[in-house]
């Protein structure tokens, strides 16, 4: 792309305490193919030496400033107040976070997807974390099959919306440093990201798949490193994945989907969550787990149902029962991370939690 006619990208990077991997992430931003970019590192009251690291940067490249909150700020709403960083005149933006870095031709094979198709908004590519591909997904590969021959595909922003309410979609949407946004469907939301959810990051995927469509770049371009103590995690033992698909189901589905569909989908989900819920009551759960669940459901209008919950309980029991000596293993192991969490062994990193 000639560069005199590159639209401009604001790139944004939030960081607490992550100055392990904080210059790498910089570093693979200054690499980039694409050159017309600006990029704002907004420091959420690091305690290590990311604020030094990321000052450092910006001391050497003018296309670099670092914004440094006055208060710490939980993860969504310092993504919020991340975003709003963005340059009145960029055409796209892009988050990398400071665990994460970017290939070289990033950015420069997003924008092109986005450029060739006027309608895309929000462009997706194949990203790694050090093991694996994370976005071959079915409907990916279904896109690929599609665009055989070319680099990119692209899906209208609705079936991508109808694919992911259905179960199909997988990965494919990422992570945000996965994803290229386009601004001004951004700039349409006083409040980008919905707080404080962790499932945040698609329903804001959501809301501009509903007015653009879903390009795809067919390369692995990003890298996203998992972090203990971090969202993956908390993600992981607060059940978030299952607990955001019904959260977006219950938000979403009557917009995307037909009464069967949506009856059809709901039944297999909800099956799929209370089997989740019950088989947490063995593993004797935090209060905050239990509380978390109920607070998200409560913001999407609706209540755990008792009478389904004490079924899916009965049957998780009776599942257990039928493997005694198995079940008996699991329980001690579930129990003594129970007493660890009692005794306060667990931590959690606070600017990953919502």
């Amino acid at each position: 792309m000639n560069a005199a006619l590159q639209p401009l990208v604001s790139i944004v990077t939030p960081v607490y305490d992550g100055a392990q991997h904080l210059s790498e992430c910089i570093e693979s931003v200054l690499a980039q193919t694409y050159t017309n970019w600006d990029y704002t590192i907004v420091n959420n009251c690091s305690t290590d030496e990311s604020l030094a690291i990321a000052q450092k940067y910006a001391a050497s490249d003018p296309r670099i400033r670092v914004v440094s909150n006055d208060r710490f700020l939980r993860i969504i709403e310092n993504h919020n107040h991340t975003i709003r960083q963005i340059s009145p005149d960029s055409k796209y933006c892009k988050f990398v976070f400071a665990d994460d870095w970017l290939y070289p031709s990033c950015i420069e094979e997003m924008v092109r997807v986005a450029e060739e198709n006027s309608k895309v908004g929000l462009v997706g590519a194949f990203t790694m974390d050090g093991q694996s591909v994370l976005n071959n997904s079915p409907i990916t590969r279904c896109m690929i099959r599609q665009g055989l021959g070319h680099l990119s595909c692209v899906a209208p922003g609705t079936e991508m919306c109808r694919t992911e309410l259905l179960g199909d979609g997988g990965y494919v949407l990422g992570t945000m440093t996965s994803l290229l946004l386009r601004c001004d469907l951004v700039r349409k939301h006083s409040v980008f990201f919905n707080e404080p959810h962790l499932y945040a990051d698609h329903e804001a995927c959501f809301e501009i798949l509903r007015e653009s469509d879903f390009g795809f770049s067919q390369q692995v371009l990003s890298y996203t490193r998992a972090r203990r103590q971090s969202t993956s995690s908390f993600a992981t033992d607060f059940d978030v994945i299952i607990l955001g698909k019904v959260a977006l189901f219950l938000k979403y589905g009557q917009i995307f989907l037909d009464d069967t569909e949506r009856r059809e989908r709901w039944a297999k989900l909800r099956s799929k969550y209370y089997r989740t819920l019950a088989h947490n009551v063995l593993r004797v759960r935090s209060r905050s787990y239990w509380q978390y669940h109920r607070d998200t459901l409560a913001a999407s209008g609706y209540r755990i149902d008792l009478f389904l919950f004490t079924i899916a309980i009965a049957r998780e029991f009776s599942i257990q029962l039928s493997h005694p000596r198995n079940a008996l293993r699991r329980a001690a192991h579930w129990w003594s991370q129970a007493v660890n969490r009692l005794r306060g062994a667990q931590t959690v990193d606070n600017q990953r939690v919502p």
